[in-house]
């Protein structure tokens, strides 16, 4: 099995342990973002609410699309990721730096080889967020979409490829400024074990994997998080003026939100997903580690 197939079937591993773990906040966090000011008094009252009206099964509502569709987008995040790693070994190899094999990458080549994987992966993640929120929004009473595969169709016949990829501008932004934060901070924290130590990547406790991965979700979080606001205001926006649009671009809305409700509608909704955040990153990466040490054992 070569490296590059072994990267990406780790990665489809640490996707799928994210979505389990941290769907049922991810739901009360959008909830959160896209409801109208005053909706919910704090995260409890939102979590409240949506298992008294819901039911539990609606924590994971719109969970195949990410099930499917986040396997995926982590798969490509590790796949590219670990390339641009192998990429830049390979040059400081050439030039003389790097330690052992090249392997102790700089803050900058790390930042950089994030920023590419966010980007690729954000041609993936758009429209499987755009599925995912326009699901999880469904009120009991009012139920557009049956289903991802029915909201897929519903959209595309109505809007065309552009309906399926609203928001994708944003969408970049927030998977490219995030990404490169979120691998810059994990590695760093790997390095700093492994020269601390003189131990390798595989000799790394699952437990500090789970805490290095919780800690690089924070890094992100606190980087993107008014960012995925905003993106998750234009993918529940209407498509069109006559179906209730009402934000012409991403700036526009980022101007009427802030004019109408002000700074903290941009932090809206951060208390579940900092709750979430350090259980989903850290299965993410221990999900990867575990399954890329067992792949390397074949």
């Amino acid at each position: 099995m070569s490296k590059t197939i072994k990267d990406l079937t780790a990665g489809t591993a640490g996707g799928i342990a994210q979505v389990l773990v941290g769907q049922p906040f991810d739901i009360v966090k959008v909830r959160m973002q896209t409801s109208p000011k005053g909706t919910y008094s704090g995260m409890l009252h939102c979590a409240g609410g949506i298992l008294k009206n819901e039911g539990p099964l609606a924590f994971y509502k719109g969970t195949l699309t990410p099930l499917l569709g986040i396997g995926v987008c982590v798969s490509i995040q590790f796949g590219v990721i670990e390339y641009m790693k192998r990429f830049y070994a390979d040059r400081n190899v050439l030039n003389g730096v790097g330690g052992p094999g090249g392997r102790n990458l700089s803050g900058d080549q790390l930042f950089v080889s994030g920023v590419l994987a966010g980007l690729a992966n954000g041609f993936v993640s758009g429209p499987v967020e755009h599925i995912r929120i326009r699901l999880q929004t469904q009120q009991v009473k009012n139920y557009p979409y049956a289903g991802p595969f029915d909201a897929i169709k519903k959209i595309y016949s109505a809007h065309g490829i552009a309906g399926i990829f609203k928001g994708q501008g944003v969408t970049f932004l927030r998977e490219a400024t995030g990404y490169g934060v979120y691998f810059l901070a994990y590695e760093k924290l790997v390095q700093r074990e492994m020269a601390t130590k003189g131990i390798t990547r595989d000799q790394i406790s699952p437990l500090n994997a789970v805490l290095y991965g919780a800690a690089a979700g924070y890094a992100l979080w606190a980087v993107i998080y008014p960012i995925d606001m905003v993106k998750s205001r234009m993918q529940t926006d209407g498509f069109t003026t006559a179906t209730g649009r009402k934000y012409a671009t991403s700036i526009d809305c980022v101007r009427q939100v802030w004019r109408s409700e002000g700074l903290p509608a941009f932090t809206r909704g951060l208390g579940p997903t900092l709750i979430r955040s350090p259980f989903a990153n850290g299965a993410t990466f221990l999900g990867f580690e575990m399954a890329n040490r067992f792949l390397n054992s074949l």
